[in-house]
């Protein structure tokens, strides 16, 4: 017998839990149901779920600070689905270790499909530091530290560039904060240096050429390599 993924839901709102449970065993999924902070953390620690789904309006933590806490020893992909819609919370959400943000309301199909996205992601095999990413037409070859679109030449990049494109490749179209960026390419001493984004993203969008649109960016969150329609 096929064991279904376990989705522990953590919402204080009750009509989310009768819309979504039902919702996730016709997915295929089990539901697990979680009200508070506390009791999200002690079922993470005893149900192992697959997935999270995380609102951050919860009556006794924020969700925000329960992130950091569920990092510490679930690695399971958290998906965020919260009715809070500033992009500060959504990078701040994104920086402490969450997979996704999902706004409030929501179409249940397009939650389902981010849900198929964090699991497939969550069971691929860990990488060797050599191995190729591949994202469409682009080819990320992290041993050979070549890039190449269309299997055409190897894309002329900078160390710089190559270091920012080896960091949206590894995130294999998962949304990167600036944050994240900065610190991977450039060092915690660049956190706020928004503008080094900006300029660097720029010039890896010209050598893509045709292909720019593989390059997408999250106003005021970050940045994304994709083959996935806007």
């Amino acid at each position: 017998m096929t064991t279904r993924p376990r989705i522990l839901v953590v919402d204080d709102e009750p009509q989310i839990h009768r819309f979504l449970g039902p919702a996730l065993a016709a997915a295929g999924y089990e539901a697990e149901r979680a009200e508070t902070g506390q009791e999200a953390l002690r079922l993470a620690a005893t149900r192992n779920p697959a997935l999270i789904l995380l609102d951050l309006g919860l009556p006794d933590l924020d969700g925000q600070a329960l992130i950091p806490r569920l990092r510490q020893f679930c690695a399971a992909p958290i998906i965020v689905v919260s009715a809070r819609e500033q992009e500060a919370e959504k990078v701040t959400a994104l920086d402490a270790g969450a997979e996704d943000y999902v706004e409030k309301p929501f179409s249940l199909a397009e939650l389902q499909a981010r849900i198929r996205v964090a699991l497939r992601r969550a069971g691929e095999p860990a990488e060797s530091p050599s191995a190729k990413i591949e994202i469409g037409p682009l080819v990320i070859d992290a041993g050979l530290r070549e890039a190449r679109l269309d299997g055409g030449a190897a894309l002329a990049l900078t160390p710089r560039e190559w270091d920012l494109l080896l960091a949206l490749g590894k995130a294999r179209g998962r949304l990167v904060t600036q944050r994240q960026l900065l610190e991977t390419v450039w060092g915690k001493a660049h956190l706020e240096d928004t503008q080094y984004l900006r300029v660097y993203i720029g010039h890896l969008r010209q050598k893509f050429g045709p292909h720019a649109a593989l390059l997408r960016t999250e106003p005021g969150v970050g940045y994304r390599l994709t083959t996935e329609p806007a």
